[in-house]
């Protein structure tokens, strides 16, 4: 009796072991998930290199891949030695939507200084595309996180969430803001 206790409690942490190995889902290497295309990235912030030549290695928050609402594959190490503004949001998220003058002011105000990046997630593509285009979002890059790979990474568990980042890839802000006190918050990370 004693015996098939024990046995039984070693397959139970086995079972954990496995089941916690198969959740594992990359966020922490920030590996791209299956499928990933491998089109080029589009611009960030109106064309801006986020990157130089030359530039040390991607801290870890900036470690990750994702697609981009486009098709084309997008490597967060692109975002390394600028300020960076994720914006995680939903297509049918009404606050979200109107965050979305602020993202757009942010983004023009602030190119090449600070990269601007959009996460949407909690629906499908065909659903962010339109959401994009409704909103005239078009000159920000924006990732279709429909696993939510990109929102586990920063921990984010809900839609209208802004990350702020600082040049060294340091999470500095991570919450909601109002989208017009977006530019504020944004420019002062330069």
């Amino acid at each position: 009796m004693v015996l098939r206790r024990l046995g039984a409690s070693v397959i139970a942490a086995l079972a954990v072991l496995v089941v916690a190995a198969g959740c594992a889902d990359g966020t922490s290497t920030g590996a791209a998930g299956p499928g990933s295309p491998s089109a080029p990235a589009p611009a960030v912030t109106g064309g801006a290199s986020p990157a130089t030549s030359g530039a040390t290695a991607a801290p870890p928050t900036l470690t990750f891949t994702a697609r981009t609402v486009g098709g084309g594959e997008f490597n967060g190490a692109t975002l390394a030695g600028k300020p960076a503004v994720l914006w995680f949001w939903a297509p049918w998220c009404p606050t979200c939507a109107g965050q979305a003058k602020g993202v757009k002011a942010t983004a023009e105000q602030l190119a090449g200084k600070v990269n601007v990046v959009g996460v949407g997630g909690l629906d499908d593509e065909p659903a962010m595309r339109r959401f994009i285009t409704e909103w005239k979002l078009d000159a920000v890059p924006h990732l279709s996180d429909e696993a939510g790979t990109v929102w586990k990474k920063f921990g984010v568990t809900s839609q209208s969430t802004f990350v702020l980042l600082d040049s060294r890839g340091t999470v500095v802000h991570k919450g909601v803001l109002r989208g017009d006190d977006l530019p504020g918050r944004a420019a002062a990370l330069t």
